[in-house]
């Protein structure tokens, strides 16, 4: 897959639109963390011999599974041979990154693999250059700068501790993954493709792709029951099923083609910023619904400077400064 060539100034309205709704995306995808984290904990404490890997790989399926059936009832026209190639390949790379990324945690330190993982912050700038043969503006590269460096703040990423083991390799090919997502939603042979179809089976091929993992590292059927055992289980399943997935995604998947690739990196960078955020209070919350331990973080300077340089970094891509330019044309509905 290739980064189309960015074309044509799109009109401020449909630029701040997809912008915002992006950001409501970041903040969706943010609060997916401490819900899973929740989960996690929840089912272990009720079934200490549960694989995490099942409990991951089970929730992801019943995530993008009924995702994709949500979606689907609201009417689902005859894929074309265009939305199907683009909808399979968004869910091959979404779902193998996230294979990685999870598998990743088991050997590395949260802090180096949440801030690895947004390599394609990185990639993507360079991506778009090679296609179109031309540096990246003033503008997307302090972008970039700036955005990277509140993440190296708020993870607490540390380079002279980096070593690369097996847990930071499968973060970086899990970012090589993510930017090959986000190049193939904004690839131009796509353009006129829908939304809701793309999305659709782009849900349904991660489903699909999990189900082995599943299968694989389930003790036995009862398993699955684990998910919907108590009423807080199968409210945090919802939660991480229909906002988190189903209404962030298909926001991702609507309005990203309204911003160029780089832009849409810088952007989605806001994600581990959310997390962050949410991370001071939420975890206290939900410890006391679901009867587990899990202690609130605490504000400090590195989340309030690696915070301002993520935000800043996301005004400055607003500001009609320099050569940002969109992709000039929105997805069919």
């Amino acid at each position: 897959m290739v980064a189309s060539v960015e074309l044509a100034p799109a009109p401020p309205r449909p630029r701040l639109r997809a912008f915002l709704a992006l950001v409501c995306t970041c903040a969706l995808w943010g609060l997916s963390f401490p819900v899973m984290k929740t989960l996690g904990a929840h089912l272990s404490a009720r079934d200490p011999g549960v694989s995490t890997w099942f409990v991951a790989a089970a929730t992801l399926v019943v995530r993008f599974g009924s995702a994709a059936v949500l979606v689907a009832l609201l009417g689902l026209p005859r894929p074309t041979s265009s939305e199907w190639r683009q909808g399979l390949w968004m869910g091959l790379f979404t779902g193998t990154g996230m294979l990685f990324q999870m598998d990743a945690l088991s050997f590395t330190s949260a802090s180096t693999s949440a801030f690895l993982t947004q390599g394609y912050i990185v990639v993507l700038p360079v991506v778009a250059a090679v296609t179109a043969r031309a540096l990246p503006s003033p503008k997307i590269a302090l972008c970039v700068l700036t955005i990277a460096s509140g993440l190296a703040l708020l993870s607490g990423f540390d380079w002279t501790r980096l070593r690369l083991g097996r847990g930071e390799t499968e973060t970086l090919l899990a970012a090589l993954c993510f930017a090959f997502q986000i190049l193939c939603l904004d690839h131009v042979a796509y353009r006129a493709n829908r939304t809701r179809v793309v999305s659709v089976l782009m849900f349904a091929s991660i489903a699909l792709l999990l189900v082995p993992v599943a299968i694989g590292t389930a003790r036995s059927v009862a398993d699955v029951s684990l998910l919907f055992a108590t009423p807080v289980a199968a409210a945090l399943v919802f939660v991480l099923s229909v906002p988190c997935t189903t209404i962030a995604f298909s926001l991702m998947n609507r309005y990203q083609p309204d911003v160029t690739a780089s832009e849409a990196g810088i952007i989605y960078g806001a994600e581990p910023l959310f997390a962050s955020v949410l991370a001071l209070f939420l975890p206290r919350f939900f410890a006391g619904l679901a009867g587990i331990t899990y202690a609130n973080e605490q504000l400090t300077d590195r989340l309030l400077v690696g915070g301002g340089l993520v935000v800043i970094a996301n005004v400055l891509l607003q500001l009609p400064f320099g050569a940002s330019r969109a992709n000039g044309s929105s997805r069919a509905k």
